[in-house]
């Protein structure tokens, strides 16, 4: 085509009048949990980069802790407000919801990575080395392990408290994600929230290289399931002409009206929009470590710094689980009769994977993350039920789980030997003779694994198992029983194992934590407990915040 074609094509474009471009509308304020949380990270960058060296870790350890608490004020503020129920609705040009399960599960992310912080800020568990405290993470994370430099920076007593800014922006990407309204937001939330995991399971201070294994692995599996979800948004674009949730769920159920002509002939191609669907559905499947998406888990959660596994099992599948519910009950309700078989598979081979590997297990990490495989499927029962009673389930479930889960963790940070954690179960043998309270606190949260009556554990599989029995899957109901109960074989044996064992007398020693891992522990016995014995109360707030805005 010659220029002058090119330039008279230009020109009569250009002829006609301009409309404006409209302004985007953004309600900041009800989107100011995730703001507050994504400004704090910001400024964590800049602390790191302007506030000198002795400074450091105190500033951030005060600003996560203010901006997290800062955070969950606002969602409760937004759930009293009506936000959570009346006035719920989509903000943000269509991009983010703001209702029940999205303030729901965002207060119980804030809540999670709140003492989940606390244990990332612990500097007491370790001996002192050079006359400076220490803490999980490496000295210098971009040393090499066992290097000049890395002696060098442990000499010179420096931490790594970018730990600290990473956490906060994978905790702002986790928020966006169970509210996430359209596929583009929750393709960038899932990055948000993933990319600070990959480094934060890369800085654990000892076993380095078992460490940066874990991350690597982490990283290359977290890339093959983005690349699913970013294929099957590809796909669900191409069936509906749409990434909104509501538009597709328009196309799916046959009720669009003014079809783009262009998109005529592919909206009515279901291959598009089971093979899209089925992609995006593996991609979050992933997340929560569901069989057979699993295989990161276990490495994952050894190698990583323990702190970083604590906050990594909780927040990540409350998140996970917000973002496959809404898929679920709001993009593709009318595809259900083709996603249930699908989810019944899942679900099964989850719970009984889980939970038979979890018991060949000697390592203690390891065996806690088969245990939360095994939870995961627990937990997919209730998203099978398909019933006003299973988004609710779900959503107490979450609660119960994330706080049992990071003080079970806090607990594993504090039995050590000369290498560091003691993780290996034989180490773990007649601890409740050498330290009763730290092993019966472990026994507790095992017990609320297990699902024993009076832990928060029994209430959540209960809610789970009826709402799925009301929901017309009893089979499942089945399944998750026998699950739980060989479940409950490997819980027990490590409770046996701490209190009608010999110690050893070269057995690991129990730290004394500070203030900070205290607390962490506290709270997580408090609501295994409080959640166990009076579960009302919670329940009903899950019910109030059970119904979605489309």
């Amino acid at each position: 085509m010659s220029a002058t074609a090119v330039h008279s094509l230009w020109t009569m474009g250009a002829a006609g009048p301009i409309g404006k471009i409209p302004t985007p509308h953004i309600e900041y304020a009800q989107l100011s949990p995730v703001l507050i949380i994504l400004g704090a990270a910001m400024l964590g960058v800049l602390v790191e980069a302007f506030v000198p060296r002795r400074g450091r870790y105190y500033t951030q350890v005060f600003l996560a802790v203010v901006a997290i608490v800062s955070s969950f004020a606002t969602v409760v503020a937004l759930a009293a407000g009506g936000y959570g129920s009346t006035k719920a609705h989509i903000a943000a040009m269509g991009a983010v919801a703001v209702d029940g399960p999205a303030l729901f599960l965002q207060g119980t992310i804030l809540l999670a990575s709140l003492v989940a912080i606390f244990t990332f800020a612990e500097r007491r568990l370790d001996p002192e080395v050079h006359g400076n405290r220490t803490d999980s993470f490496a000295a210098q994370a971009a040393a090499v392990p066992g290097s000049e430099g890395e002696q060098e920076a442990v000499k010179a007593g420096f931490t790594t408290t970018e730990v600290f800014p990473l956490a906060l922006f994978a905790i702002g990407g986790m928020l966006v994600f169970p509210a996430a309204n359209d596929l583009l937001t929750l393709f960038v939330a899932l990055e948000v929230f993933s990319l600070p995991l990959y480094l934060l399971c890369a800085v654990a201070r000892r076993k380095r290289l078992m460490s940066q294994e874990a991350a690597v692995k982490y990283f290359l599996l977290g890339a093959f399931s983005s690349a699913f979800l970013l294929f099957g948004i590809a796909l669900l674009y191409g069936y509906a002409g749409s990434v909104s949730y509501a538009r597709i769920a328009d196309v799916v159920d046959g009720t669009v009206q003014n079809v783009d002509p262009a998109l005529a002939d592919t909206m009515g191609n279901d291959a598009l929009l089971l093979i899209g669907g089925a992609m995006i559905l593996l991609g979050l499947l992933f997340k929560v470590g569901a069989v057979p998406f699993h295989m990161w888990t276990p490495d994952v959660y050894q190698g990583a710094p323990t702190p970083v596994t604590g906050f990594m099992a909780a927040a990540t599948k409350v998140a996970a689980f917000g973002a496959l519910l809404r898929l679920l009950y709001v993009v593709l309700p009318g595809l259900r009769w083709d996603w249930r078989p699908v989810m019944w598979a899942v679900a099964i081979i989850t719970m009984l994977g889980g939970a038979i590997v979890a018991i060949t297990q000697t390592d203690i990490k390891r065996m806690l993350a088969y245990s939360s495989i095994a939870h995961a499927g627990f937990i997919l029962a209730g998203v099978i039920a398909t019933t006003p009673e299973g988004i609710s389930s779900v959503l107490f479930y979450l609660v119960t789980y994330s706080f049992v889960t990071i003080g079970a963790f806090a607990v594993v940070t504090l039995v050590r030997d000369a290498g560091g954690e003691a993780t290996h179960l034989s180490k773990w043998a007649g601890l409740g003779r050498r330290s009763p309270l730290v092993a019966a606190v472990f026994a507790v949260f095992l017990l609320a694994f297990a699902g024993i009556p009076l832990t928060s554990g029994f209430s959540g599989k209960f809610a789970v198992f009826k709402a799925a029995a009301d929901g017309g899957a009893g089979g499942l109901v089945v399944v998750g029983v026998i699950s739980s109960a060989i479940a409950a074989f490997f819980y027990i044996r490590v409770i046996v194992l701490m209190f009608f064992s010999e110690p050893k007398a070269d057995g690991p020693t129990v730290a004394v934590p500070s203030p900070l891992t205290m607390t962490t522990i506290a709270v997580g016995v408090a609501v295994t407990l409080v959640l166990g014995l009076a579960p009302q109360y919670f329940l009903d707030l899950a019910g109030q915040a059970g119904s979605f805005a489309r």
